[in-house]
């Protein structure tokens, strides 16, 4: 019969009784430094690279009074630029809105030779300059273009114009609105889609009651980016706009005209408008995206 020997402590187990192991220290997991660091870290960069530049822009404008403030913003050709700048952003939000989901449709829901390319196509006004872009639209609408010498005659021009200007922030904006969208339909749930299905609707009726509302948000998201990204877009429209002033003459133009006119007052107060929606513009796609969020993460 053997005799149990005393029970001796596992290796898990201390003098203390508390696990051994490595021990982890109230910064156990982090890989970065402190909350203390990182966070001031952070302060000065924002500070230097975003704040002071915009503070010296406001802080410029102080420097005028409300009069000539007023007369510098509010000018007919300002006025003008504005319309037009405001209006053919939100035109061509609204088309790459429509086209943009129906690429991303294509992207996620179907196989079909070259779709790699397709889909790296999709990137390609992130990678190209603007400049570039805007020549290049140039030389195929302009009257004498590989386009637009067969439109012009038809009485249809595309350059030069504000046709034109609409054109050229559709190529800008497009890719937003597909990356933004093209996620949330691979992530959507194909069951439902079936089991509408099975209970008798109709294509329309399962876009319209069951894909529609999940994507929705995304939707406007893209929609929101495109626009923003559209007012402050300058290469790609100088080149095919035409800048007519009070036709087809864009905002940022404006403060560019004023700048080179020695007319620094002039330039940063269109620039403190522009500024400020901007900002507003910024408050909508995070509340849109919080909105994605929240409804991604609702229980279905």
């Amino acid at each position: 019969m053997s005799v149990a020997s005393p029970a001796s402590p596992t290796p898990s187990a201390t003098a203390s009784g508390q696990p051994s192991g490595p021990r982890r220290g109230r910064g156990a997991g982090r890989v970065l430094p402190g909350f203390g660091l990182t966070l001031g870290y952070t302060l000065f960069y924002l500070s230097v690279i975003v704040l002071v530049p915009l503070s010296a822009l406001l802080l410029r404008t102080f420097d005028m009074s409300w009069a000539q403030f007023w007369e510098a913003v509010a000018a007919p050709r300002v006025v003008a630029s504005y319309k037009l700048t405001f209006g053919a952003s939100f035109a061509a939000a609204l088309v790459n809105l429509v086209f943009g989901l129906l690429i991303a449709w294509v992207l996620v829901r179907y196989q079909f030779p070259g779709k790699k390319i397709v889909d790296a196509l999709v990137d390609l006004p992130f990678a190209l300059p603007t400049a570039v872009a805007g020549i290049s639209l140039t030389a195929l609408l302009a009257g004498n273009g590989w386009v637009g010498q067969y439109l012009e005659p038809l009485g249809v021009q595309l350059a030069f114009n504000p046709n034109g200007i609409v054109i050229a922030l559709i190529f800008i904006g497009l890719p937003f609105v597909v990356r933004t969208v093209q996620p949330v339909l691979e992530d959507t749930e194909k069951e439902l889609e079936e089991a509408a299905t099975s209970l008798g609707a109709t294509r329309w009726q399962i876009f319209y009651k069951v894909i529609l509302p999940s994507i929705t948000p995304a939707l406007m998201t893209g929609f929101a980016m495109a626009f923003a990204r559209a007012v402050g877009e300058y290469g790609s429209v100088i080149f095919i706009a035409g800048n007519m002033p009070m036709i087809s003459e864009i905002t940022p133009l404006i403060i560019i005209g004023k700048l080179e006119q020695y007319d620094y007052a002039g330039a940063t107060a269109v620039a403190v408008v522009m500024l400020l929606i901007s900002f507003v513009l910024l408050l909508v796609i995070n509340a849109l995206q919080a909105w994605q969020r929240r409804h991604a993460g609702a229980p279905a």
